[in-house]
């Protein structure tokens, strides 16, 4: 299927969950932040919260430092 990952299009195996959609991409270690057709998917629902065709994705992978 096909969704829109921060603004490109990707072809990702259909009914992953926002955390095999983060593993699928390469972004599993650390953490983020996902928005999903503007609205905020909460990290305890990463598990469960399944990826539609379509759906626009935000991810913002957050870093520290100083």
């Amino acid at each position: 299927m096909q969704v829109i990952v921060n603004g490109r299009a990707h072809e990702v195996p259909e009914t992953l969950s926002v955390r095999e959609l983060l593993t699928h991409l390469g972004l599993g270690q650390g953490p983020v932040a996902v928005e999903i057709n503007r609205a905020i998917v909460p990290r305890a629902e990463h598990v469960s919260h399944k990826v539609e065709s379509g759906d626009t994705i935000e991810i913002l992978h957050l870093v520290g430092g100083g």
